[in-house]
């Protein structure tokens, strides 16, 4: 049996995988659909590239994810062995330019894969590269909105394979629909618990499940649901930046670490003074980012009381990693001294984000980072690394949320109303 190596790549865009439709001219799975593929003898992480911009055009598009750990397939029928290696990449477009090997291209939720006839273990290759419990939970590099939407993926790649398995429909599953409804609210416990410190993974994973339970709690039933809260996400974060780029249109503000949701806002800016945000150093990647049409200054965390008291600047603008009922925002560490400093200079701070992001009890949870990251040295000292601090209500001016500019109050009722969402915990247990 001859061994061939092999590329497959998935791209993913809001959620959802790009799958082609290989032509007759292919020398094997015509009609079949497949991810982004080709040969892989060398080099694959070279090759994949190199597929991704002769099938898509799209590879200026894409950044790397991950790569998967290859995988055999055997197909007697052409006396084949492939070696498979799978590849995920976040795609920021969608306008795809096909070859001749492919006949249609389409945008689709992974779990599309196990209802289409694909080329061989085309689910295998996904299921490889595909977010987990453990990759939410150990995401050091990415904001709570990115978090959480790969946290509904994980529960909605979950649903689709019970809905699949036992053949769809309410009380569908392999072993009956309780059985997989007991399933299903483990693996979203098990993703509350990989991240409680952030709200907005929470509120969504409760949405997507209480709005399965409400109707029937059925695998395709959660799958639609988890599909559904994708979608809702972006559409909300998107939301909450328009918002915000209205606010600060042709202002002076001032920032520090990284939010996609305040980043995609502050290009609306007049100018920005983004703080470096230590140790990782995220604002540096954030004043990069956009030093192309918008005139960027990067400055220590420690000079930000120094830039507020020394330049004309009409807002800080921050993120938020949750947001807690009494309207105290958890974000990173150096927000609140940033705050202080901006209300001792009567400059207003505004928070960016969705209404997600609020927490349903005044109890902070928050993360630390590695002491390596601060010092790694032979002294014999203590180290703290916090990753988040609070700040108090009263120093903000304002959550620009998909709602609009919001004050405490309103924050308080988006907090009762979010409580409203755990109710399948109880009725699941």
């Amino acid at each position: 049996m001859d061994e061939t190596h092999v590329v497959t790549c998935m791209l993913r865009n809001r959620g959802e995988v790009l799958l082609l439709r290989r032509s007759e001219e292919v020398g094997s799975y015509s009609g079949q659909w497949g991810g982004v593929a080709g040969h892989a003898e060398g080099d694959p992480d070279a090759l994949a590239r190199e597929e991704i911009e002769e099938e898509t055009g799209l590879l200026d598009d894409c950044t790397f994810v991950r790569a998967g750990d290859p995988f055999e397939v055997d197909d007697e029928s052409l006396d084949k062995r492939w070696v498979v290696h799978p590849y995920l990449f976040d795609c920021a477009s969608r306008d795809v330019r096909i070859d001749w090997e492919t006949t249609e291209a389409e945008w689709v939720p992974p779990t599309e894969i196990l209802r289409r006839e694909t080329v061989p273990d085309l689910w295998t290759s996904y299921d490889h590269i595909a977010p987990t419990v453990e990759s939410v939970a150990e995401d050091a590099e990415h904001g709570s909105a990115y978090i959480s939407v790969r946290a509904l993926e994980v529960l909605r790649d979950r649903a689709g394979t019970c809905a699949v398995r036992g053949g769809g429909g309410s009380g569908g599953g392999g072993d009956g629909g309780s059985s997989d409804w007991n399933e299903l609210t483990a693996l979203a416990r098990d993703l509350l618990d990989a991240r409680p410190s952030m709200a907005a993974l929470g509120n969504r994973v409760n949405r997507a499940m209480a709005d399965a339970s409400g109707s029937g709690g059925d695998p395709e039933t959660v799958e639609r649901a988890a599909i559904e809260g994708i979608e809702r996400a972006y559409r909300v974060d998107e939301d909450a930046t328009e918002n915000a780029r209205e606010e600060i249109a042709d202002a002076a503000v001032l920032t520090l670490s990284r939010s996609g949701t305040v980043l995609d806002a502050l290009r609306n800016a007049a100018r920005v003074f983004v703080a470096e945000s230590r140790p990782a150093n995220e604002g540096v990647g954030v004043a990069e980012a956009l030093a192309e049409g918008t005139d960027v200054t990067l400055h220590t965390d420690a000079a930000t009381a120094h830039v507020l008291a020394t330049e004309e600047i009409d807002y800080v603008v921050v993120g938020a990693d949750s947001v807690l009922p009494s309207g105290d925002v958890v974000n990173k560490t150096g927000t609140r001294g940033t705050a202080l400093a901006a209300n001792r200079e009567d400059v207003p701070v505004l928070v960016v984000t969705a209404t997600d992001k609020v927490r349903t009890t005044d109890e902070p949870v928050l993360e630390d980072g590695s002491p390596n990251a601060v010092y790694d040295g032979d002294a014999d000292l203590s180290v703290v690394n916090p990753t988040f601090d609070v700040t108090p209500a009263e120093l903000v001016s304002g959550y620009v949320t998909e709602r609009g500019i919001l004050d405490r109050g309103g924050i308080g009722s988006v907090a009762e109303e979010l409580e409203g969402l755990t109710g399948w915990q109880n009725e699941s247990r």
